[in-house]
């Protein structure tokens, strides 16, 4: 059996293989991930904290936010030597 399209007749087979092709293909170009240089990543934690913003509405918040890493590294600090 086949299928009529523009003007052509075009077998089942090769509309299967169609679909496949463009069902698995378009998988692949979906799931292979995207360029690697898009943006290089900060290696140390010291890098990590100046290129994140503080996106505080005040000064207050800011202070809070910043005495609160403070507080979160001395308590990892502490814990990562008890090991």
């Amino acid at each position: 059996m086949s299928y009529t399209i523009f003007g052509r007749a075009i077998k089942n087979e090769y509309l299967a293989l169609g679909t496949f092709g463009v069902t698995f293909g378009g998988a692949y170009l979906a799931t292979r991930g995207g360029s690697k240089t898009a943006q290089a990543k900060p290696v140390t934690v010291q890098q990590a904290k100046e290129t994140v913003p503080i996106n505080a509405g005040s000064s207050e918040e800011e202070q809070f936010i910043l005495n609160f890493i403070k507080e979160a590294e001395k308590e990892s600090a502490g814990s990562a030597t008890s090991h």
